[in-house]
């Protein structure tokens, strides 16, 4: 009877422990995710809005960057926090007291252009008339061509403003598929983010959207790891307003 109880007893807890154990390593991942996005619990962050660059409409914003803003508000939700929608071209005061996730080219999102010229301004957007207006996507010396059936490019980063506590994350795709990409990118990949610039360090990628056509925004490469010339100044100011298929 008594190695029976022992026994039992044995069984409750190793269970206990391996339970334990696992909530540790959950609430390790969960915090270190938050703190790499720079979401607290119940802490606002905002989601900055293109609009559709050709519709007529003022306030339309293209059904894949909506698709994109859900995935980056699954983020925040998922870390605690709430999210507030705001426009590109709408009042937006600040930058860094909240952290934020701004959507779309410079030519149709308005808040990227400006983070384009202050925080990240190695990185140009230039109109490619031979592809019908759409952006060139430039970075330091190295030119990434306007969206094709074969390939499309976008810019994910992640900056600060001196002296605020809060990240800024920028998705600047030449189109609104490739901005779904860098944010399903962004969602899936975040991990391997982490441990190669740790929880607060910035950083600056090209993301390459093979086949586009074929195969929407789900084959994703890393065109390039662009941190050491995105944040040199090397593009002339009037290089970097460009067109956006977004």
């Amino acid at each position: 009877m008594n190695e029976l109880l022992l026994s039992l007893l044995s069984s409750v807890v190793a269970a206990s422990a391996a339970w334990v154990g696992q909530w540790l390593l959950r609430y390790r991942r969960l915090a270190r995710k938050r703190t790499f996005f720079g979401v607290t619990p119940g802490a606002t962050c905002v989601l900055v809005t293109p609009r559709h660059f050709s519709s007529p409409q003022a306030a339309s914003v293209h059904r894949r960057d909506t698709a994109a803003l859900v995935e980056l508000g699954t983020i925040i939700s998922e870390c605690g926090g709430t999210s507030e929608i705001v426009s590109g071209d709408g009042e937006l005061h600040g930058v860094g007291r909240l952290t934020e996730f701004c959507v779309g080219g410079p030519a149709a999102n308005p808040r990227t252009y400006a983070h384009l010229r202050s925080i990240l301004p190695g990185v140009g957007s230039e109109p490619d008339e031979a592809a019908d207006g759409m952006p060139t996507l430039r970075v330091g010396t190295t030119v990434y061509p306007a969206a094709s059936q074969r390939a499309e490019y976008v810019v994910l980063a992640k900056a600060y403003v001196p002296a605020t506590p809060n990240p800024v994350f920028v998705l600047a795709g030449q189109t609104a598929r490739s901005n779904l990409a860098a944010a399903r990118f962004l969602a899936s990949q975040h991990r391997k983010l982490l441990k190669s610039y740790g929880l607060k360090g910035r950083f600056c990628l090209v993301l390459k959207i093979v086949e586009p056509l074929a195969f929407g925004p789900d084959f994703v490469e890393i065109a390039g790891d662009v941190t050491a010339d995105a944040f040199q100044a090397s593009v002339p100011a009037a290089g970097r307003l460009g067109s956006d298929g977004g």
